[in-house]
């Protein structure tokens, strides 16, 4: 695929309908008895959500034969960073009015958010680092390895849901079996990558006999 330009366009608005219908939601206070909660937890849902299919992105690259999917990475793990900016946002904002003692005093009496933050903080040398300029500063090794952070930031956002969650563990666990089966996939690609790559798609017609 030569240009990706409209692909990612498309890719940008379906990513930012939650949001509008969020927003939409809230206007007509349609957000249930407890909006903050319904707001903070549909943000983090979608923190996760864009994490994993930007983590998903280079499996389904090599597997489909397919090196234009690498064009929807960064802007799916931006996504990611976005809403997980707007999930701090509604914790910080509704609940404790942005209070540094209120804050404090959550982050030492709820461990869950402790995780949550850790993981968030891990998002944002990424998010700074996604540029092309600041690639090429980097160099392509350096920010590589920079960017492993995102499996780290993705399981201790998995582990910040589950610890969330009283009752039904059934998404956050989703969630981090989606993330053991890309990390299970990155281990056996590095040694075995026979079996987990597939040869590239040409983008050239078939010569004529």
């Amino acid at each position: 695929m030569r240009d990706v330009q409209f692909p990612k366009q498309v890719l940008l608005v379906n990513g930012l309908v939650p949001l509008a219908m969020l927003g939409l939601d809230a206007a007509r206070h349609k957000l249930g008895a407890n909006p903050y909660e319904f707001a903070t937890r549909a943000t983090g849902i979608l923190t996760l959500l864009f994490l994993i299919l930007s983590l998903a992105v280079t499996p389904a690259r090599k597997l489909l034969g397919l090196p234009w999917l690498a064009h929807f990475r960064r802007l799916l793990g931006l996504l990611g960073f976005a809403y997980g900016v707007l999930h701090l946002l509604t914790y910080l904002w509704f609940d404790k009015v942005f209070q540094a003692r209120a804050i404090a005093a959550d982050l030492a009496r709820r461990p869950f958010i402790m995780v949550g933050m850790a993981s968030f903080l891990l998002l944002v040398p990424l998010a700074v680092t996604s540029t092309n300029a600041m690639i090429r500063r980097l160099g392509g090794r350096r920010w590589s390895r920079l960017h492993k952070l995102a499996y780290l930031a993705a399981a201790g956002g998995a582990l910040h849901f589950y610890m969330l969650v009283k009752a039904d563990h059934r998404l956050p666990l989703a969630f981090a079996a989606a993330l053991g089966i890309l990390l299970g996939y990155r281990v056996l690609n590095q040694y075995l990558p026979g079996y987990t790559e597939r040869a590239k798609v040409s983008a050239r017609p078939p010569r004529r006999a």
